[in-house]
């Protein structure tokens, strides 16, 4: 069955899901292997629960009529994610990066979405399944797409490019992620630069930050728009930023006082602010839009619990988030701070050295308590009174156990596997 013949049948579908737990009534079901899985074993299961067809990769497990038998799940759909991209012809806006790409995504979504039919990634589906699910809940009604783009090695964003062909892209930053899969910080750079030579050689438009010189040196001779603070030949320039906590930045014409917290926030927003007046959303629209958005799962939420106050950054961390974080967090006004910081996961060789890097910018200040959980930083222990080291979490909460917190203001960050949300039950 050619990839038309295919689509022709996923446009009578209402979903499409790879998820049987998730199936609707009238969707089309992917059978997608896993690690430690065969999802073609579920197809059946999944036309029980009212799929209309499945797809398989196994003549195993035929069916009947509803069932399309091809030669690899997985990139049956990558090709009819692309095949569907092309049939819609909507405008399509990229972003990948570092740091801040669900945040960044969120905020162009809300802002779009005051003058257009948008549809966005959910969560961070963002990767090689991620892309085509997302690009595959585009309809003839959405009038523009946002796909988020996440990668751990080099090559990926170029492929996830060539799936979703996007017309617009923003590159948040370049930081010190995923180190161990792109071999150190100049791979990260090369590899998320990626998506700088899609645009530049289908003709396309990038959204450019001028006060990241990277991104200004990789976007040269692509056809941009501009954001910088006090730059008047920026496109869109910023008079003022503010964070304590929250970021206030002043635009000249008008004033945004968003519920996000710390400087770090403040080029998602720039970024935001600069695709919706590309794309013509009133001003007004667009502040009331960032003002409006509140932050979630665990992404720099602001959260009280008994006389205290905390920073909830716990969804990922790495040495480029992590030390902004803690810089900005040392410039607050609050006094009685603490910061519980979590292993920072993917670094390979350089895990060592950057959770050494960070302990040694901890041990330089004294405005704070700080507790170091997991066993990288535990590596790197050092005699300090205000820092304290705990090899598990679960030691960590055993200690919990023994202390109060009282009128402090928290700062709680670490990568996803730590799972640092769960000091929240120790807090009250």
């Amino acid at each position: 069955m050619s990839i038309q013949d295919i689509h022709s049948l996923f446009l009578q579908c209402s979903s499409l899901s790879i998820d049987t737990r998730k199936i609707e009534k009238g969707s089309m079901f992917f059978a997608i292997k896993g690690e430690n899985f065969d999802a073609n074993t579920f197809a059946e299961e999944a036309l029980k629960l009212g799929a209309l067809f499945v797809v398989i990769d196994n003549e195993s497990y035929w069916i009947d009529e509803r069932t399309i038998l091809v030669k690899n799940s997985l990139e049956t759909l990558q090709e009819l994610a692309k095949f569907h991209r092309q049939y819609l012809k909507l405008p399509i806006v990229a972003l990948t990066g570092s740091n801040g790409k669900t945040t960044t995504k969120e905020l162009i979504n809300v802002v779009l979405s005051k003058k257009y039919k948008t549809k966005a990634t959910v969560g961070n589906l963002n990767n090689h399944i991620g892309v085509p699910l997302t690009l595959l809940s585009f309809t003839k009604e959405t009038e523009i797409g946002i796909v988020e783009m996440g990668a751990n090695h080099k090559k990926e964003i170029e492929f996830l490019c060539e799936i979703a062909q996007p017309d617009f892209g923003y590159i948040t930053n370049f930081g010190k992620a995923h180190l161990e899969g792109f071999g150190g910080v100049q791979g990260v750079i090369e590899g998320k630069s990626e998506m700088y030579q899609y645009l530049a050689k289908n003709d396309k438009v990038v959204f450019v930050n001028l006060e990241d010189p990277i991104q200004v040196e990789k976007s040269n001779g692509i056809e941009k728009f501009t954001f910088g603070v006090s730059n008047a030949s920026a496109d869109l320039s910023i008079k003022s930023i503010e964070a304590n906590p929250f970021v206030v930045i002043d635009y000249n014409s008008f004033v945004i006082k968003s519920h996000l917290i710390g400087l770090y926030n403040a080029n998602n927003i720039n970024a935001a602010v600069s695709i919706g007046k590309y794309f013509k959303v009133d001003d007004e629209a667009i502040k009331e839009a960032i003002e409006n958005y509140i932050p979630a799962n665990n992404r720099s939420q602001l959260l009280n619990k008994g006389s205290n106050q905390i920073i909830l950054d716990a969804y990922n961390a790495n040495p480029s988030s992590m030390a902004v974080a803690i810089t900005n967090f040392l410039q607050l006004d609050n006094k009685n701070k603490v910061m519980i910081l979590g292993d920072m996961f993917e670094l390979g060789e350089e895990s060592h050295q950057e959770h050494k890097a960070i302990v040694d910018s901890l041990s330089n200040q004294e405005v704070s308590v700080c507790y170091l959980i997991g066993k990288d930083f535990y590596n790197n222990k050092i005699e300090k009174s205000n820092i304290q080291f705990f090899e598990t979490f679960e030691a960590f909460s055993d200690y919990l156990k023994t202390i109060h917190f009282n009128n402090n203001t928290i700062l709680i960050k670490g990568s996803r596997g730590m799972a640092l949300e769960r000091t929240l039950e120790f807090i009250s």
